[in-house]
């Protein structure tokens, strides 16, 4: 289980789940989830083109979560915001399709980009996980307060940093940075999963806001550190039991937000 594969494995879920689970807190915090699934999803297409074009997978996942954010946060100013991440879903899926129909040789890897390859991982992915997770993790030290504040009371948040639209702009920068890091190792697929399920769980074990948060980032760890060890042991994919995981982790939330319900009834 600790071979040189394994570690690396290891090593970059562990980076990838402590920046789901700060992230995820904030997306259900403010009800976004649909843009942290639209996101992922809206930049599949980019790994697409850049293996079409021969150019680092990484670049194409970060120019279409840029113009994801630019589209989600310019169509939702008509709109409401759901309305704008599925418009946004719907054409970057359109544009995706066309590029695998473009790349025969880019469809042996649909697979890993849907489901993630963190068995994969070589050496040199790692420097460039940890320096999109420590970005991350940075900005979202950075921004904390103002984003809580938002999700609590927009118009004050909106007067702290001179309106919503700038703050939104932020937040989509945030999911959109994680998505870039995440994408390639747990995949399109399951960054929603990952980024919700925990997150959802932590705000039914504590009414606390920074304590929900470091709860999202323990069970984001605990979720895709329990996937690799029962993937070693089944030679099931890892994206199967991370996608499961995060799943246990809501319905353990609803069930625990229920008991503490009825106990005060």
């Amino acid at each position: 289980m600790f071979s040189t594969f394994m570690l690396h494995a290891w090593i970059v879920a562990t980076m990838v789940a402590i920046v789901a689970g700060a992230v995820g807190f904030f997306v259900v915090a403010r009800r976004a989830a649909f843009a942290a699934h639209a996101l992922p999803l809206g930049a599949f297409p980019g790994a697409a083109a850049a293996a079409l074009l021969g150019v680092n997978e990484l670049l194409g996942l970060a120019v279409f979560c840029a113009l994801g954010v630019v589209a989600i946060s310019q169509l939702q100013r008509g709109e409401r915001s759901e309305v704008a991440s599925a418009l946004w879903l719907a054409l970057s899926l359109a544009v995706g399709t066309l590029l695998l129909s473009l790349s025969g040789a880019y469809a042996q890897s649909l697979y890993g980009l849907l489901f993630g390859a963190v068995l994969g991982i070589s050496a040199a992915q790692l420097l460039g996980v940890a320096a999109l997770s420590a970005l991350a993790l940075g900005l979202v030290a950075l921004f904390a307060r103002p984003l809580l504040l938002e999700s609590l009371s927009g118009e004050l948040a909106a007067a702290a940093l001179g309106g919503p639209s700038r703050l939104e702009l932020i937040f989509l920068g945030i999911l959109a940075l994680s998505t870039t890091m995440a994408v390639p190792v747990v995949g399109a697929l399951l960054v929603f999963s990952l980024m919700v399920g925990p997150a959802s769980a932590a705000r039914a074990f504590t009414d606390q806001p920074w304590r929900s948060l470091g709860a999202s980032i323990v069970l984001a760890l605990g979720t895709v550190w329990a996937a690799l060890a029962l993937s070693y042991l089944t030679d099931w994919p890892v994206g199967f039991f991370v996608g499961a995981l995060s799943a246990v982790c809501y319905v353990a939330g609803r069930i625990r937000g229920a008991g503490v319900v009825a106990q005060a009834a």
